[in-house]
């Protein structure tokens, strides 16, 4: 898939999703954020990706929003009616959200490794991402408050359900400071760090590839339940997952699995 901001490639059933606008430190323009949005919603339709791997070209992962965006707003969405401006801000607002909220609504795994710089608009992206690994050069900042604006496109909302503590991230976000590697592990900000970008790109591809030789179909039920678990009551979620083994259990992968043998590995459909 040709995208202008970014390098989309499938091999060994990872799909590896690269930010690649290493001269503006991977600044996320209006081009970024749709091509986000085109590469995982094709990872999802891609039945030869089982798992996505998202990382930065250059010697940051991102800078954030592009700058150059925000001040290109107000002509885009100027009406000589103040209520159509503010509603016309609102879609914008909305549509961004939604080219973040893409990696979770994709069914694959998405893995965010993560080196150098992270801040602003990257925290939202990555907060999207079912697991987080990092270099040990990598920092964090939630950098909005710098900037005179509320974070709005998912950091307030997804921070606090990843690293569980309300009085963290209202500093972070009252504070903008920089959260460094170590950390960024300590608050469960991310899982992992590794010592170099050579190190954290073998270690997630490795798991990666650990990821998609499992059941695709078990994995993506996974990825479901993990999700609609975070946001409903422990009742609601048992009882989804009920409803959801009722129609999907009794699966090919289930009797393969069964039948590989003890420390074989099944191989599975896509």
């Amino acid at each position: 898939m040709q995208l202008e901001t970014l390098t989309l490639t499938v091999q060994d059933h990872i799909a590896t999703v690269r930010l690649n606008r290493p001269d503006k430190a991977n600044a996320m323009n209006a081009t970024m954020w749709q091509d986000i949005r085109l590469a995982f919603d094709w990872i999802d339709g891609q039945v030869d990706a089982r798992v996505a791997v998202l990382d930065g070209e250059g010697r940051h992962f991102t800078a954030g929003i592009d700058l150059a965006m925000m001040m290109g707003l107000a002509p885009q969405i100027q009406d000589p009616c103040d209520g159509r401006t503010r509603e016309a801000l609102r879609r914008v607002i909305l549509d961004m959200q939604d080219t973040l909220t893409s990696l979770e609504r994709c069914r694959k795994p998405v893995l965010a490794a993560i080196h150098g710089a992270c801040v602003g608009g990257g925290i939202d992206l990555i907060c999207c991402a079912d697991m987080r690994y990092c270099s040990a050069d990598a920092y964090f900042s939630i950098k909005e408050i710098d900037i005179g604006m509320v974070a709005d496109v998912g950091t307030l909302q997804r921070l606090p359900k990843l690293i569980g503590s309300q009085g963290l991230v209202r500093e972070l976000a009252y504070t903008g400071r920089r959260v460094e590697a170590t950390e960024a592990q300590q608050i469960g900000l991310v899982n992992r760090v590794y010592d170099s970008r050579e190190a954290l790109q073998a270690g997630v591809h490795e798991l990666a590839a650990t990821i998609a030789a499992k059941s695709p179909l078990s994995i993506r039920g996974t990825k479901e339940q993990l999700n609609y678990a975070r946001d409903h009551s422990v009742a609601d979620g048992l009882n989804y997952i009920a409803t959801w083994n009722a129609a999907m259990l009794m699966s090919e992968d289930l009797s393969k699995a069964m039948m590989a043998g003890k420390g074989a590995t099944p191989a599975f459909r896509n």
